[in-house]
């Protein structure tokens, strides 16, 4: 009988997904040193804020921010306490987003309620209009003077100006509000996809990968259909980022992002998963389906010279491995996941520049291992 795979005790799965785990915690106290170390160089108190602002600083997953800090830095040198927490409250408070939904809010509220005020308005002169009709009618058959006729025939035409003018108002006014909503909706709309989007190489972000894992999960599971995830990681990025500093970093994520839009189709997802990672969800996919877009975007990427823009100086080419997952009955958006994280080391393992699918991995009642 064969046996399963066993690696000092451990199953060969489970060791692959230590292996992920251990490589995660060195990447992670790499930002976190890094952080630390600008911190104190910068000489600013440890609060919990800066933390953040300079991990992430670090870790590169906000474009806007490095952009502000190494303005700051290019100006001044370094960066104050009082810029820092201008800086974090800009682009990282909580409440930033928060602040710009409620003042589209009050915007909304503020142009119902004038359209509110003008229908009410237009609906007394309506209103008015119509019992001076209702009047004439009784009172144009007592009328036989000349004079008095002219007069009220006068008043009349009057009243109907008066009438047109208001319902003409309103027309202006429901135009204008509805060009006010239309602005509030797009302000809305950019929130939004401000919400979901990755500044940098302006894919979907993390948030949106993992609403959009959990709901194809569920889409799947409800149809008995299946789909294919990918996840990517830029070979030895730390490396590069060090030797040629967090700008040519980024211009190494928009390559890569680049290389994944122009190989996946408008009903695909693709999304920067973490730092120098991109994760790809691909609906109604098999495994060969996937496979043949993830070689794709792997050659694509490998096939472009990344040439510093500073300085014109060739910097050679880089390379991606790609972890390959299909959904099974019984999956979670959890389970999913692994196993292509679980591809993706196994391509990092094989000596990067590769793609791997779960089909690659070692199988429970295996060979064993020594």
């Amino acid at each position: 009988m064969s046996k399963s795979p066993v690696l000092g005790g451990f199953s060969a799965l489970t060791v692959g997904f230590y292996m992920a785990e251990e490589d995660d915690h060195k990447r992670t106290i790499v930002y976190g040193e890094s952080a630390l170390s600008y911190i104190k160089r910068n000489t600013l108190p440890a609060y919990p804020r800066a933390y953040e602002l300079w991990y992430t600083y670090s870790a590169g997953y906000n474009h806007g921010l490095n952009r502000a800090i190494n303005q700051v830095i290019k100006t001044n040198g370094r960066v104050s306490t009082e810029e820092m927490q201008s800086i974090y409250g800009k682009f990282l408070a909580p409440t930033r987003l928060g602040d710009r939904l409620s003042d589209v809010g009050s915007k909304v509220n503020q142009e119902v309620e004038g359209l509110v005020d003008a229908l009410k308005m237009s609906a007394d002169a309506t209103s008015d209009y119509g019992s001076s009709l209702e009047k004439a009618g009784t009172k144009l058959k007592s009328l036989k003077d000349p004079e008095k006729l002219q007069r009220f025939v006068t008043n009349m035409v009057q009243a109907t100006h008066n009438a047109v003018a208001s319902n003409k108002q309103l027309e202006t006014q429901l135009l204008e509000s509805k060009r006010q909503i239309e602005s509030l909706q797009a302000n809305l709309e950019a929130i939004r996809y401000e919400s979901l989007t990755d500044e940098l190489t302006t894919l979907n972000n993390r948030k949106h990968f993992d609403s959009s894992i959990e709901r194809t999960v569920a889409q799947a599971r409800d149809s008995s259909s299946s789909f294919a995830l990918l996840l990517t990681d830029i070979d030895h990025f730390k490396k590069f980022n060090d030797t040629f500093g967090h700008q040519t970093g980024d211009q190494v994520l928009r390559l890569v992002a680049l290389a994944v839009k122009q190989n996946v189709k408008s009903h695909d997802t693709a999304c920067r998963y973490g730092g120098e990672e991109f994760a790809i969800i691909l609906p109604q996919s098999s495994l060969a389906e996937a496979a043949e877009i993830s070689e794709k975007i792997r050659v694509a990427v490998m096939s472009k010279e990344l040439v510093k823009r500073s300085t014109g100086e060739n910097l050679g080419r880089i390379t991606i491995s790609i972890g390959i997952s299909t959904f099974k009955p019984g999956d979670t958006a959890h389970s999913l996941i692994a196993r292509a994280d679980e591809s993706l080391y196994a391509a990092k393992r094989g000596g990067r520049n590769m793609v791997k699918s779960e089909e690659d991995l070692p199988k429970e009642g295996g060979s064993e291992v020594a």
